[in-house]
C-alpha cells in the first residue's frame, strides 16, 4: 500500500513559492534604488517570475508524470536553491532578473508536483476538504512574507531577503529528502501521460477544446493578478505615502486576517452545502466590493482595508476552483495539472505585465472584479 504524503510537508510545499514571492515584495524598492533602475522595471520581475513560474509548472508537471513525483520535487527545489545562490551574489540587474527566472521555473515544482501528490492521494469530498485547508496556508504565506521580508529590508536590505531565500530552500530540500514518499498511483505507468495510446499533443488538444478548463484557468488567473497586483504594486504606493517598506511588511499581517476569514466562510458555505456556482459568486461580489472601495481610498493608506475583500475572495474561490479543475482527467493528473498551469500562469505573468504598466491599484483591481464576474456568470448561462 502506497504512503500518504505528510499534510504538513505538502502545505509547507505549496506556501513556500508563494511565501517566496511575498516575502520579496518589500524589497523591491531596495531593489530599484541598489541597481538604479526605475519602479516600472523593478515591478516587472514579478511579471518575469510567473512567465517563468508557467513554463517551470509545465515542464515540471510532465516530468513527474515520466519520473515519479518525488525525484521531480527534488529536481526542482535544486534547481530553485542555485538560482537563488546566483541572485544573493550578483550586482548586476540582467543577471538578477535571469536568476529570478530561473528560480521561478525551479520553485514551480511545489505548486504542480504538490497538488499532482494530492490528487494522488485523495479523491472526492476528501480532496475538497484537503484543498480547503492548503488553500488557508496559502492564504496565509503572503501575511508570513510581507512581514517578514519588511523585518529583513530594515535589517539588511534586498541581501538579506535573498540570505533567507536560500536558507528555506536548502531546509525544504532537506525535509523532502528525509519525508517526501512517492506517491505515483501502481495502477497506472510511469509514462502513461505522454505514450503513444494518449500523447500529450492529444492531451492539450482536449483541454484546450474544454470550457470547463479554460473557466478554471481564467478563474485562478484572474484572482491571482488580483491579488498580486498588491503585492507588485503596493510597496511603491506606500513609498509615495512617505511609508517604508517595513510598514509595507505590516500590511500582510491586516491581510490575513481577511485570508483566515475567507478561508473559514468558504468551509463553511462546503459544509452548508452551497453549490459551486454559489461559492463563485460570492467570491467574485467580495473581489468587486474590495476594488470600487480601494479606488475611493488609493489616496490614503486606508486603501489596504478594502484589499482585505480582496484576498476574502481568493481564499473562497481558489480551493474551489482547483479541487474541481481536473475532476476529468485523473489518469494524467501530472500532466494535465502542468499544462493547466501552464495556461493559468501565462495568464497571471500577462496580467502582471499589464499591471505593472498601469501602476494603478484600484484600475486593476476592477479589471479582475468585472472578468471574474464575466467568466462565472457565462458559465451559468
Amino acid at each position: 500500500m502506497k504512503t500518504k504524503p505528510s499534510l504538513w510537508l505538502m502545505l509547507l510545499l505549496l506556501m513556500f513559492p508563494q511565501i517566496v514571492e511575498t516575502l520579496y515584495s518589500p524589497a523591491l524598492v531596495s531593489i530599484s534604488q541598489a541597481f538604479a533602475v526605475s519602479d516600472t522595471e523593478a515591478s516587472q520581475t514579478l511579471s518575469i517570475y510567473f512567465i517563468a513560474f508557467a513554463l517551470g509548472v509545465a515542464v515540471w508537471g510532465i516530468v513527474a508524470d515520466a519520473w515519479g513525483r518525488r525525484p521531480t520535487m527534488l529536481l526542482g527545489l535544486s534547481v530553485y536553491g542555485i538560482s537563488a545562490l546566483v541572485a544573493l551574489q550578483t550586482d548586476s540587474f540582467a543577471v538578477l532578473m535571469l536568476a529570478r527566472a530561473c528560480s521561478a521555473f525551479g520553485i514551480a515544482v511545489g505548486s504542480i508536483v504538490t497538488q499532482t501528490m494530492l490528487r494522488d492521494s485523495f479523491d472526492g469530498d476528501a480532496l475538497g476538504k484537503v484543498f480547503s485547508l492548503m488553500g488557508l496556508g496559502i492564504a496565509l504565506s503572503p501575511v508570513i512574507g510581507m512581514f517578514t521580508g519588511g523585518q529583513l529590508v530594515l535589517l539588511g536590505g534586498h541581501g538579506a531577503v535573498f540570505t533567507l531565500l536560500l536558507f528555506m530552500a536548502l531546509v525544504l530540500l532537506g525535509c523532502c529528502v528525509r519525508f517526501l514518499p512517492e506517491t505515483f498511483p501502481e495502477t497506472v505507468t510511469r509514462t502513461q501521460g505522454t505514450n503513444q495510446s494518449f500523447p500529450l499533443s492529444a492531451l492539450a488538444k482536449r483541454m484546450l477544446a474544454d470550457w470547463h478548463i479554460w473557466r478554471s484557468a481564467l478563474l485562478v488567473a484572474i484572482y491571482n493578478i488580483g491579488l498580486f497586483s498588491y503585492y507588485q504594486l503596493g510597496g511603491f504606493a506606500f513609498a509615495r505615502l512617505g511609508l517604508t517598506p517595513e510598514v509595507f511588511g505590516y500590511s500582510g499581517l491586516l491581510l490575513g486576517l481577511g485570508s483566515c476569514v475567507g478561508s473559514y466562510l468558504n468551509s463553511r458555505l462546503i459544509a452548508n452545502e452551497v453549490s459551486l456556482q454559489r461559492r463563485l459568486l460570492g467570491a467574485a461580489t467580495l473581489l468587486l466590493l474590495g476594488a470600487v472601495s480601494l479606488c475611493l481610498l488609493q489616496g490614503s493608506v486606508w486603501f489596504v482595508l478594502p484589499m482585505c475583500l480582496v484576498v476574502m475572495a481568493f481564499g473562497v474561490a481558489i480551493p474551489n476552483v482547483l479541487s474541481m479543475a481536473l475532476s476529468d482527467y485523473k489518469m494524467y493528473a501530472g500532466s494535465a495539472g502542468a499544462l493547466l498551469g501552464l495556461m493559468y500562469y501565462l495568464l497571471i505573468g500577462a496580467g502582471l505585465a499589464l499591471a505593472g504598466l498601469i501602476e494603478h491599484l484600484g484600475w486593476v483591481l476592477l479589471g479582475c472584479a468585472v472578468a471574474a464576474w464575466a467568466v462565472t456568470l457565462i458559465h451559468r448561462r
